[in-house]
């Protein structure tokens, strides 16, 4: 399934009128060398450049003229040297009108069309670069040193970009739900991979092997580690025994860029511990609790809420925690277990647009993104909305070294029991996460393949029952 050329049309429409006047500048993604020019990492186009202009081509820019009613796309033609190790692919004119512009001009002609624009007076809008070469780009076109680009980026066009982008169409939820899907087949492949003896790097292999077999990309580098405490462990390095826990985050990104992200979190051997059994369902009771909170209206820090509130009973259940969980999770003592934010936006990125600014994107406006350790961490907190497509991710972590930080500082003392923390030291951690998409009745889960959750069905699944 493809996006159709009059969905193009009608968000740069769109786009057009929210915007009202100014020259809006696209910069699309180029190849990049990896050690040198012509190894190149994977080519990923830029996504606001997609969403809006869909050419998944390396070395574009395009430009809406808001005020003549005029949308360009700058680029070069193949030359032979380029088709001899390419082949032939459609022509720049070609390329553009799939997607509805009549119009283009040779990349060397954008800095003459930009400084026109502003002997003529008109705003140049730009977005805040995450990329060097865009940064060198930047300053090639608008005279802005790159210190400075990011702060003078264009916050309404931030906001018209964001205004669309946030809200998904059927056809972008459809594009979600099979990236969904493929990531499911991504995670029961490690279900029935994880076992005593092997590497950390073997699942990860049987799990990125299924994205390929498809042909299809990751939406990001994959967490697959027995060290589940580290929330972002890319290393493979340890080797899986009896006892451990494997936490898989993993998602596919499909060929339309559309990404979906689970985690997941396996027993190595047939059955979790006991402990560890315990820890699990807690987390399974603060990742429904915050699914419950998932209302139109409601604002999805509540769900955070939620899920912190549990888990802090759960702490207490086990003796790590003492006072009233909601007060816990509402002053923070709760981020102990549960450092990180409950969930995040998704679309053609993973972290939707979160190279716009999470305060434009995740909070509403007026919503100030609070500082404290925990909170600092919630990347979406704005009021649920239909068309909203966003994660559910809370984890359990037993991180031994914030537990020594906490206790050297006296922090949160009414709460925690520092005294019973020792025998937790090596627990790691634990998360799951689905993908929800927000609609007139409310959340739905994506996904027409379901992912284990409860420990019955982990244990089915390792069995290869899924």
């Amino acid at each position: 399934m493809k996006i159709c050329k009059e969905t193009y049309i009608r968000r740069r429409k769109q786009l057009k009128h929210d915007m009202q006047r100014g020259l809006l500048l696209f910069l699309g993604n180029d190849e990049v060398g990896m050690n040198y020019a012509d190894n190149t990492y994977r080519f990923r186009q830029d996504s606001t450049f997609l969403y809006f202009f869909g050419m998944d081509y390396a070395g574009l820019a395009a430009i809406i003229d808001v005020d003549e009613n005029s949308e360009i796309v700058f680029g070069n033609e193949l030359t032979i040297d380029d088709i001899v190790w390419t082949g032939t692919q459609p022509s720049l004119s070609e390329k553009a009108s799939a997607v509805g512009i009549t119009k283009t001009m040779p990349l060397n002609k954008l800095k003459a069309y930009i400084d026109s624009a502003r002997q003529k007076g008109q705003p140049i809008h730009f977005l805040p670069p995450y990329r060097g070469d865009h940064r060198v780009w930047l300053w090639e076109l608008l005279g802005i040193e790159p210190a400075a680009q990011t702060e003078q980026a264009s916050v309404p066009f931030i906001k018209a970009i964001v205004k669309q982008r946030n809200y998904k169409d059927e056809e972008e939820i459809r594009l979600i739900e099979e990236s969904v899907d493929l990531s499911t087949e991504m995670h029961l492949a490690a279900y029935r991979t994880v076992r005593p003896g092997i590497h950390e790097s073997q699942v990860a292999a049987a799990v990125e092997e299924v994205a390929c077999r498809h042909g299809n990309a990751l939406a990001f580098p994959t967490i697959a580690t027995v060290q589940g405490q580290v929330l972002h462990n890319h290393g493979f390095i340890h080797d899986l025994k009896e006892g451990d826990i494997f936490l898989l985050d993993a998602g596919a990104e499909t060929k339309n860029h559309y990404a979906g992200d689970l985690s997941s979190s396996i027993p190595v051997g047939d059955c979790f511990t006991q402990r560890q059994a315990e820890v699990y369902n807690i987390h399974l009771r603060s990742f429904y609790a915050a699914v419950d909170k998932l209302q139109l209206g409601t604002p999805f820090r509540d769900a955070h809420i939620a899920a912190a509130t549990e888990i802090a009973r759960g702490m207490k259940e086990l003796g790590l925690m003492k006072g009233d969980p909601a007060e816990a999770a509402e002053t923070g003592a709760y981020a102990l277990f549960f450092p990180c934010g409950l969930g995040h936006m998704v679309g053609l990125d993973v972290h939707n647009m979160e190279n716009l600014g999470e305060q434009y994107v995740g909070y509403a406006e007026g919503q100030v993104k609070s500082k404290q350790f925990g909170f600092k961490s919630l990347r979406l907190a704005r009021p649920l909305e239909e068309g909203f497509v966003f994660t559910v991710e809370p984890g359990i972590y037993f991180i031994p070294e914030l537990m020594d930080k906490w206790e050297a500082e006296g922090q949160f003392r009414d709460f925690i029991c520092y005294d019973k923390l020792q025998p937790w030291r090596h627990f790691t951690g634990l998360r799951n996460e689905l993908n929800y998409v927000m609609t007139a009745k409310g959340a739905r889960l994506l996904g027409t393949i379901k992912k284990p959750m409860t420990i019955e069905e982990v244990y089915a699944a390792k069995a290869g029952q899924s």
